[in-house]
């Protein structure tokens, strides 16, 4: 115990994963602990996230519900991410003028060894696993953290030599002494808006990546992305580039479909992902090449990670191929801007869309119609996924991912392709988007074996399939 903490009442808002490891590395180093959570103690339980208070090791837990007593004492708040900013609570704390952070702050605070911070709209576990897996290769003890599942309070008291942490807005929102060695903004949309009162509050807090970087540090940023290059050229040290075509100077760029990155050596070809070509991941090969060689990594260790890197769930991958008909599942693809990305280089896609919309505008899903045959609508913003192909391409709404899989297949021509790409997130209908992505895919390999699997996509098969018109 280093005591960081100690003489501090620190209040928690939420006791998921990030907040049950705020509250540990709290009160590992010196802090008394009380934690606030919405939910009831049987919820907690019953899902998996929390057990009985009396064995949550000298952490104070209060469940059902935030109440202003709870910040009675307090020094200090810290934040889970699912608790918007407008929340009660928040303005409670603030009314008593108590400082609030997030567990990545907490961490943040703790971390003795070097680091690189990523955030963006899309892309960030891809670039931070493959970070990750870079500096391990170069022979670094290190661990991808923060908002992939490994919070960034509980990673730094591992024995790493470095760690590369994926940092979300609601993170940054609230973060002040975050001061990685490179950061990287990977790109900026609208997205969370029902969390961020505006889309320019949203690009602010993922600015907060670099707000503490100065001499010596770089930030990585996109120049194909002009919201994102916008706030990158405002980093307070070195900025390198990644993006299409050579490296104009210090980065990386994708260059025939290959990554390449500027050395003191020159323009190096790092090679080619494993996973695949597609400009998404290429894009965030480049990101993590940059961000890599800025780190100080060796060119050999970053070429042997593209090499072998397999493609993460839920994000493109190929999940069942029924008939001439390929099922990808990138439900992952949580709003319209990595919607968008998925369909690049794809034609005659029948999109299955919809879920929590989280305020964002779907609209410019309709940039898209010329890879698309038809779309199916799931969920809550079924009628804005209706609205955005209105008069474009054919609609229909589906009850369940089940039937919108089978509704899809239906429409789908020879050699054609579904896509899972939502748009949105999956709370309404699931868990989170891995259930999505697992019953998708589970519904999708159902379908062989079926009669007209070797047919299916031929007219007359489509014909009379189930689905009502939007």
């Amino acid at each position: 115990m280093t005591g960081a903490f100690a003489g501090e009442r620190a209040v928690v808002i939420g006791y998921g994963i990030s907040g049950r490891a705020a509250a540990a590395a709290l009160l590992d180093h010196g802090a008394e602990v009380l934690v606030s959570e919405a939910k009831s103690l049987a919820e907690l339980i019953s899902e998996g996230e929390g057990t009985d208070p009396s064995d949550a090791g000298g952490v104070e837990v209060r469940t059902g519900g935030h109440r202003p007593e709870d910040l009675d004492g307090a020094t200090l708040v810290v934040v889970s991410p699912g608790v918007p900013e407008a929340a009660p609570v928040i303005e409670w704390a603030r009314d008593r003028r108590l400082p609030v952070w997030s567990e990545l702050e907490v961490g943040a605070r703790l971390c003795r060894v070097p680091y690189v911070a990523v955030t963006g709209t899309n892309g960030k576990t891809t670039t931070v696993e493959l970070l990750a897996s870079m500096m391990r290769a170069g022979g670094m003890d290190a661990a991808a953290c923060g908002n992939v599942g490994f919070p960034f309070s509980a990673a730094v008291g591992g024995d790493f030599d470095a760690l590369a942490v994926e940092a979300s807005s609601f993170q940054l929102r609230f973060s002040e002494r975050l001061h990685p060695r490179v950061s990287v903004l990977l790109n900026l949309a609208p997205d969370h808006l029902d969390w961020h009162p505006s889309f320019e509050a949203y690009a602010e807090a993922k600015a907060h990546v670099y707000a503490c970087q100065g001499q010596g540090d770089v930030h990585v940023g996109n120049r194909d992305d002009a919201e994102a290059a916008k706030r990158s050229r405002e980093a307070p040290c070195e900025v390198h580039w990644f993006g299409s075509g050579r490296p104009a100077g210090a980065g990386a760029g994708v260059v025939d479909g290959r990554v390449v990155a500027r050395t003191g050596a020159g323009d190096v070809d790092m090679g080619l992902p494993a996973a695949g070509d597609s400009r998404a991941l290429l894009l965030d090969a480049a990101a993590a090449t940059a961000a890599g060689i800025a780190f100080g990594l060796p060119a050999s260790a970053v070429r042997s990670t593209l090499a072998e890197f397999s493609r993460l769930p839920h994000r493109g991958g190929l999940v069942a191929e029924v008939g001439s008909v390929k099922f990808l599942d990138d439900s992952k693809a949580t709003n319209p801007h990595a919607v968008l990305a998925a369909l690049e280089g794809l034609s005659d896609v029948v999109l299955i869309a919809g879920g929590l919309a989280k305020g964002v505008d779907l609209s410019p899903l309709a940039a898209g119609a010329s890879s698309i045959s038809s779309v199916v609508a799931i969920g809550e913003a079924a009628p804005g996924v209706v609205a955005a192909f209105q008069g474009l391409r054919p609609v229909r709404r589906a009850g369940s991912i089940e039937e919108a899989v089978r509704v899809a297949f239906a429409q789908a021509v020879p050699r054609g392709t579904v896509l899972l790409a939502p748009a949105c997130a999956s709370q309404d209908m699931f868990r989170d988007y891995r259930e999505r992505g697992d019953r998708f895919a589970a519904a999708a390999r159902m379908l062989v074996g079926t009669p007209g699997d070797a047919s299916r996509g031929s007219e007359d098969s489509r014909m009379g399939q189930g689905g009502a018109d939007a």
